[in-house]
């Protein structure tokens, strides 16, 4: 019985050794595919392949892509759910929120989970931080919450809020001539 089941246990970890042998570069083409379309997703148009870097803000660590049209910051917060994953394009002098990307969420459906429709995601595109207040408008600011979904776009809007301070921390340290990660 032994000898039975340790060639049944030897011939799974084969298998699956094989299987993940086999699949691994595929699912990290398919992952790296899936950045590369966010990336192109929340920046304006660019050349060459986007720089990977991170930056450490309020003991927080933030990867972040940088291309020469702007810079696409990883931001996750807690939801209603769970963890809400957004994708940030911060782009041009000013600077601005070009665009946003939920890259993973768990909130409730057909509430919380309305924050990856263009309804909502719209209102961010172009925002100025400067000129607007990242708060929902219950909370004294310019977002317009998704309908009782309160928390969901508090959610939302602190990840951008926080993608947006690690910018100002990326650019700060560019111009310093200083290093990626504080």
């Amino acid at each position: 019985m032994v000898l039975c089941l340790t060639a049944v246990c030897l011939f799974c970890s084969a298998v699956l050794a094989v299987t993940y042998a086999v699949t691994k570069a595929p699912i990290a083409e398919a992952s790296q595919a899936k950045t590369n379309a966010s990336i192109a997703r929340v920046l304006p148009e660019f050349n060459g392949n986007p720089k990977l870097s991170s930056i450490t803000v309020g003991g927080v660590e933030y990867p972040y892509y940088q291309t020469e049209s702007g810079i696409a910051v990883l931001s996750t917060v807690n939801g209603f759910g769970g963890p809400l994953s957004l994708m940030v394009g911060i782009a041009g002098e000013t600077p601005e929120v070009f665009n946003t990307v939920v890259l993973s969420h768990s909130e409730t459906p057909g509430l919380g989970a309305k924050c990856v429709s263009e309804n909502f995601s719209a209102q961010f595109r172009g925002w100025d931080p400067a000129a607007k207040k990242l708060q929902v408008k219950k909370d004294g600011g310019d977002v317009d919450a998704i309908t009782a979904s309160t928390i969901t776009s508090r959610a939302y809007t602190l990840a951008i809020a926080n993608a947006v301070e690690a910018y100002k921390a990326i650019a700060g340290s560019n111009e310093e001539g200083g290093q990626d990660n504080e």
